[in-house]
């Protein structure tokens, strides 16, 4: 992978724009203002990413199917649809639970990558224009994929919390025949986990 070739071109001529273009003495301080606007724009994204994470831990999943009502799966273990309180036994609840906090996991997992990927995007800017004025560029690459390598990971990690949803979603759909519609995950999502989030390199 090679993150510089697939940089902006205006990105990279900014260090040119902000000379005036004729300098031959880079000013560093731009890079350090240039590194100090990308963190700002992750700081962004990571309080977005707080504020959905705690809505989806506190409030209802909301779960969908063709042809069916919005469906809600409660913090404390209840099912409605279409707004209406769906009778569930104690056991039932307690799979509604179980159920609810695998959607939890894979979905604050997700965030996690989103905000990892947002903070890669912002990094490698950074690194472009330091290495434009250290004249270090050679190491950008090297370190940009180590971060790419880290998110690889976690989203393996997605992957290998999948065969415990589907495993808990196919408990419910046999418990408790409302929520059967919307049991809309199979094996193939299994099978098909990370075939298309390999970095390049």
């Amino acid at each position: 992978m090679n993150l510089l070739r697939v940089l902006p071109a205006t990105l990279l001529c900014l260090p040119l724009i902000a000379c005036g273009g004729t300098s031959s003495t880079p000013d560093k301080t731009i890079g350090k203002s240039v590194a100090e606007a990308t963190s700002g724009v992750g700081q962004t994204v990571k309080e977005a990413m707080d504020d959905a994470r705690k809505e989806i831990t506190e409030g209802n999943i909301k779960i969908s199917a063709s042809n069916q009502p919005q469906a809600e799966i409660t913090p404390d273990g209840r099912l409605l649809i279409d707004g209406k309180d769906v009778p569930a036994d104690a056991n039932q609840r307690r799979q509604l639970q179980a159920y609810r906090s695998q959607v939890v996991a894979v979905a604050n997992e997700g965030m996690e990558i989103g905000l990892a990927g947002a903070k890669l995007g912002t990094d490698a800017a950074s690194e472009a224009l330091k290495g434009i004025f250290s004249g270090d560029s050679d190491g950008i690459e090297k370190r940009i994929n180590a971060k790419a390598a880290k998110i690889e990971a976690q989203a393996k990690r997605i992957c290998e919390r999948l065969p415990a949803m589907l495993a808990s979603q196919q408990a419910l759909a046999a418990s408790l025949p409302a929520f059967k519609p919307y049991a809309t995950m199979d094996q193939s999502d299994v099978d098909d986990c990370g075939k298309d989030t390999v970095v390049q390199r």
